[in-house]
């Protein structure tokens, strides 16, 4: 069962507790205090190698397993095995488990009987900070999963033509980024004037924001970072 947001006891963890670390946006100064005392108590800390090197302080006395898309089932497996024989361990992801950790949250679920969860800071709080609009005028679409997303394509035309709310939306790195979102939109009929800001790799020292037209960024022909988030204003 999990309990969202508690922190690690001090007495061992029940046998089969696996917790998941949200560790932030990429600056190591956004894992919460929370988040840092988990890692500090871990036996063991598994998570893919990008994130693994955002919470590298805190794991010098703690055993690291990296995973990738295609072994992750194998060192969740490890994983299990280690807390079933009372180790601490602990699961990192980015950002915050509320955003694009559906997946992650699964897998890890199917491996442990107890799930403990650590919220985090997520860009899209940095985002909206950043463009300086509320949450509850806002709409979010994620195109950050593995799934088809057609529907969800069709579901931001829908949101753009009627604006009556700003809209955040996070694409789906590599093959899915501002650029294509850009042309399948204007493809959908959306006005080319409309106006749309980027914002890259936030909170981390190279930090960008790019903001032009949706012509303009169906036009861009650099490579957006695979850490971007669009925002699309209401007015």
């Amino acid at each position: 069962m999990a309990n969202p947001g508690s922190s690690l006891g001090l007495g061992g963890n029940g046998g089969d507790l696996i917790t998941v670390v949200a560790v932030g946006p990429g600056n190591p100064d956004m894992l919460t205090l929370q988040g840092r005392d988990a890692l500090l108590k871990a036996d063991l800390v598994i998570g893919f190698q990008t994130v693994l090197n955002v919470v590298r302080p805190w794991l010098e006395n703690t055993e690291v397993r990296p995973m990738t898309y295609r072994d992750q089932e194998e060192v969740l497996q490890y994983a299990e095995g280690q807390s079933q024989r009372g180790k601490r361990c602990v699961v990192c992801c980015w950002g915050d488990l509320t955003v694009s950790a559906s997946e992650l949250l699964a897998r890890v679920h199917r491996r442990a009987h107890n799930v403990e969860l650590i919220n985090g800071v997520s860009s899209i709080q940095v985002a909206l900070s950043r463009a300086e609009i509320s949450l509850e005028d806002t709409v979010f679409v994620t195109l950050h999963k593995r799934s088809d997303t057609t529907s969800d394509v069709e579901e931001l035309a829908h949101y753009l033509k009627e604006r009556r709310r700003h809209i955040v939306l996070l694409p789906r790195p590599y093959d899915l980024m501002p650029a294509a979102i850009a042309t399948a939109l204007l493809d959908s009929g959306i006005r080319d004037e409309v106006p749309v800001t980027v914002y890259q790799r936030l909170t981390l020292a190279d930090e960008q924001c790019w903001t032009g037209s949706l012509r303009d960024c169906s036009e861009v022909e650099e490579d957006f970072s695979d850490l971007s988030i669009m925002v699309f204003r209401r007015c």
